[in-house]
């Protein structure tokens, strides 16, 4: 049996599912044992020894897409600023979100400057309090909101002037789209950019731009730059850039444009804030169609071409995975066995339910990162 056979079994993706959930609840402890206390005198020291504690959880995702199934990232950035800035600094980040896995290779990109576990984003409120993901973000101050604008907006203020005052860059995602692309939401989002008199997006969902402008006033003196990113796969690749592919060691290939906006291009009203956003999509949106109908993000966009190159894969993901796969996986699977092997259906029933409890878990990952269909984008309720 070869490498992608074994890495196709299910046995094989119930060990990545023990490994991670439970290092994921370790990392959770000791995360909430310094929140409550250390962060409450040293949020500087807290936020330092943080920053090793959720790159120990969220490398392990990145050694899946990195070592275990060997994709690779086109990244397209000035070479010149790419060593000025990236990883020096914090920033706001503003990406597309039409893929499943879009988040997953922009921690890959993290990883390979730097900032991996300073990573922080805009999530929904109900994630908090699911373990052990959601408690991670908690704890790494990610801002949670309630799709309120009225009452998200203190929430935003508020974290993001905390954020702004970290010890080492942080790099904050926002998806101003505001859920992932769908033919049913774009459709939704057409419909609601013409009625409103906004730029009609091929490829995009019409961006909300009240995030965007509260994020900028959080983050006012706190942050030199945006980072504008695009992130595209091949549509005739065999492989769909999907969480299941990865975990069954099937290799895809990323294209990865980012660009280095300083902030004081942009402008510090709202309105004009607002219109330069809907530019910057318009941009973002040409982009997108040159690559679906060329494989090239600069044929008939007009964005000036870019030679892209590939970050080399950094040790410190696969040492990690490793070694959380050697503390955790060795007594864990010696006891799961005594327990299938004991003679007593009781014990049998126990070890069964175990296992069928971490492969639901990895279940729920995936399904979390998969398209949904529940976004109610374009409703009357929701105003650009």
């Amino acid at each position: 049996m070869n490498l992608k056979a074994i890495q196709q079994l299910t046995v094989v993706q119930l060990c990545f599912a023990i490994s991670f959930f439970t290092s994921g609840i370790i990392l959770n402890i000791i995360q909430g044992s310094l929140y409550f206390t250390l962060r409450r005198f040293n949020k500087y020291l807290y936020r330092k020894i943080n920053y090793y504690l959720a790159y120990s959880f969220y490398s392990q995702l990145v050694f899946m897409a990195e070592w275990w199934s060997e994709s690779e990232t086109a990244v397209y950035i000035d070479k010149t600023e790419f060593e000025k800035y990236y990883g020096k600094e914090h920033g706001l980040l503003l990406m597309n979100h039409s893929y499943e896995i879009d988040w997953l290779m922009g921690w890959k990109f993290c990883d390979g400057i730097g900032v991996l576990g300073n990573c922080k984003a805009f999530a929904k409120k109900s994630i908090q309090y699911m373990p052990p993901v959601g408690w991670s973000w908690k704890f790494g101050e990610y801002v949670f909101l309630e799709r309120s604008y009225d009452k998200d907006k203190e929430i935003i203020l508020k974290q993001l002037q905390e954020l702004g005052n970290y010890p080492d860059p942080i790099w904050l995602l926002i998806f101003p789209e505001g859920t992932r692309f769908s033919p049913e939401k774009h459709e939704a989002s057409q419909k609601f950019a013409e009625k409103n008199g906004l730029p009609i997006l091929k490829h995009h969902l019409t961006p909300r731009t009240k995030g965007f402008t509260t994020s900028l006033m959080g983050m006012k003196g706190k942050i030199n730059a945006i980072y504008d990113i695009n992130i595209a796969f091949n549509k005739d690749d065999k492989v769909a850039p999907t969480m299941t592919n990865l975990l069954y060691g099937k290799k895809v290939l990323c294209h990865l444009h980012i660009r280095r906006i300083p902030i004081e291009d942009v402008p510090e009203t709202e309105a004009e804030a607002s219109k330069w956003l809907h530019d910057l999509y318009i941009v973002k949106d040409k982009m997108q169609e040159s690559f679906l109908k060329t494989g090239d993000f600069f044929t008939t966009s007009g964005v000036k071409r870019i030679q892209p190159f590939e970050l080399p894969r950094r040790m410190y993901s696969f040492v990690n995975t490793i070694f959380w796969n050697i503390i955790i996986l060795v007594p864990a699977l010696r006891y799961i066995l005594g327990l299938l092997f004991s003679g007593e259906l009781l014990y049998f029933s126990i070890a069964i339910g175990i296992c069928s409890a971490f492969y639901i878990m990895l279940k729920l990952l995936i399904g979390m990162s998969q398209i949904s269909k529940a976004s109610s984008y374009g409703t009357e309720k929701k105003k650009a």
